[in-house]
């Protein structure tokens, strides 16, 4: 193992996240001139922490610099799984910075762990947070809050690829370790090339967001937070009260947007060339608007003349269209695993709130920057289910698994199955693991919902850590594991696990 040369690309990783720190840094210092004293500790906090950076990123870098190396499949795993735990840290520390600055003796971002918590709900897109009061924070705060969801939406590590060239061959098994599904599919160029599409397609679409929700009423600093975070499919809002706080367009727009992240980017990429027929021939698409369609129009009608609650506080009866845009826009923030909120899906029937919990494991589809399991993992292992139930009463059929056409290979069969007991197994183990560092605080609601919201990158539960509640009243080890968790379930839980492998370590 390599450890110089992960640990310089680590360093440059730093530098970079530090550089853009220090750019959050030069605004907030720019409005504390202009008046805005409130954000004089922020600006101060983002500052150091951003200098703190540069300085040990190239201070590790020198000590680095003269290792070379080939980045083996070994090597990317670990340098993957290091550099979000290293971002990550990097990122929570001007939020517990900030408190001592501005002393606030009894603020959840007094505790470290709960920072990197929070820096690692943003950089996982989770958008579970620590926070009740979201407005006494300062905008710069928030503004770094949700630059750590647009850095995470694709991944820090593609940002990587894109922006360094020093990786040569071995970016392939980055972005491979990486990308969020079992292939990104629908880009095929040169690793770095596929990486810089990417990202041209994700910034084209935020920059169409922020105009559009501007245009919706929205302030230019609230619509880039929220931009930030739907296309991440995160969920960090700049309102306690989330999505609820703003008007009925401003909710549509991010339901559209919401539906576009959930989806994979390389079909876009495919749609700006004008290769129309392979994209809605895409049956991961199919299934995944199917999925949508058919859980908006369940909930609407089970919601429907009901009492609803929004995150502002406020009842009132779901009419038929009040219940189908409530569903509408909580199916697809859960399925998306945005996070979004604008109503106390808490409070609605137990049917309801089973589906959002199933929606929570299903995520977007593969190639997107929604988590969960994904639709065309859930896809393979039904049609492998299948497979098995028919050769019970034909042994003698053999009959290949396809998708859009083409057989599956035994190792992608064999990925996806695993991949979704693995997920229902570490649950399973989460909600125990939860509810015995908890106690009596947390029931079986609580423990299975945080779980499976941490996990699947999804951010609200149910019970404690519903969509009106937050993850502020956890004790620190609970808070540690979850970020563990978050961790696992945006790297897709292997590239996690295979480091307490000892047979990786001794290199066979």
């Amino acid at each position: 193992m390599n450890f110089a040369f992960v640990a310089k690309q680590i360093a440059l990783l730093i530098i970079v996240l530090s550089g853009f720190m220090l750019l959050v840094a030069g605004w907030a210092g720019a409005i504390t001139l202009a008046g805005a004293a409130v954000e004089r500790d922020a600006a101060g906090a983002l500052l150091v922490v951003a200098l703190s950076g540069l300085l040990m990123g190239g201070a590790i870098w020198l000590a680095a610099r003269r290792s070379t190396g080939y980045l083996d499949r070994r090597q990317a795993l670990l340098l993957v799984v290091l550099s979000w735990l290293a971002a990550a840290v990097l990122g929570g520390a001007p939020y517990c910075l900030w408190t001592h600055l501005a002393s606030l003796a009894d603020h959840p971002y007094r505790s470290p762990i709960a920072c990197v918590f929070e820096a690692m709900s943003g950089l996982t897109t989770t958008g579970a947070t620590v926070l009740t009061d979201i407005e006494a924070v300062p905008d710069s705060l928030l503004l770094w809050r949700a630059c750590t969801h647009w850095f995470g939406g694709l991944g820090i590590i593609v940002l990587f690829v894109a922006v360094l060239p020093s990786l040569g061959v071995g970016g392939r098994r980055l972005f491979g370790v990486e990308s969020p599904g079992p292939q990104p599919g629908g880009v095929h160029p040169q690793i770095r090339d596929t990486a810089r599409v990417l990202w041209y397609i994700y910034t084209g679409l935020t920059a169409i967001q922020i105009v559009a929700l501007k245009l919706a009423g929205m302030s230019f600093f609230d619509a880039t937070c929220h931009a930030f975070a739907t296309l991440a499919t995160g969920g960090f809002s700049t309102k306690s009260a989330s999505v609820g706080a703003y008007n009925a367009v401003v909710q549509i727009i991010i339901i559209v947007f919401m539906v576009l992240a959930g989806g994979n980017f390389g079909l876009y990429h495919s749609l700006l060339r004008g290769r129309w027929r392979p994209v809605w021939r895409d049956p991961e698409l199919r299934v995944y608007l199917v999925i949508i369609g058919i859980s908006v129009a369940a909930i609407a009608f089970w919601i429907n003349g009901t009492t609803v609650t929004t995150t502002m506080g406020r009842t009132m009866t779901a009419t038929p269209g009040v219940a189908l845009r409530e569903a509408a826009f909580n199916v697809t923030s859960i399925q998306t695993t945005t996070g979004f909120c604008v109503s106390d899906f808490d409070l609605w029937p137990s049917a309801t709130k089973f589906l959002l919990v199933v929606l929570m494991f299903v995520g977007g589809c593969a190639g997107s920057t929604a988590g969960g399991v994904k639709v065309v993992r859930l896809w393979i292992t039904f049609k492998v289910l299948a497979n098995e139930i028919e050769r019970i009463f034909r042994p003698n059929i053999v009959r290949p698994v396809r998708l859009g056409g083409r057989a599956i290979d035994n190792t992608l069969r064999t990925g996806a199955v695993a991949y979704c007991f693995g997920t229902v197994l570490l649950f399973v183990l989460g909600a125990f693991v939860v509810m015995a560092l908890e106690g009596p605080d947390a029931g079986i609601d609580t423990a299975a919902s945080a779980t499976v919201a941490c996990l699947c990158n999804v951010g609200p539960g149910l019970g404690a850590v519903g969509a009106i509640r937050n993850y502020g009243w956890m004790n620190e080890s609970t808070l540690g594991f979850l970020t563990i968790m978050m961790l696992m379930g945006r790297l897709e839980v292997l590239p996690v696990l295979v480091l307490l492998v000892p047979s990786y370590w001794r290199g066979e």
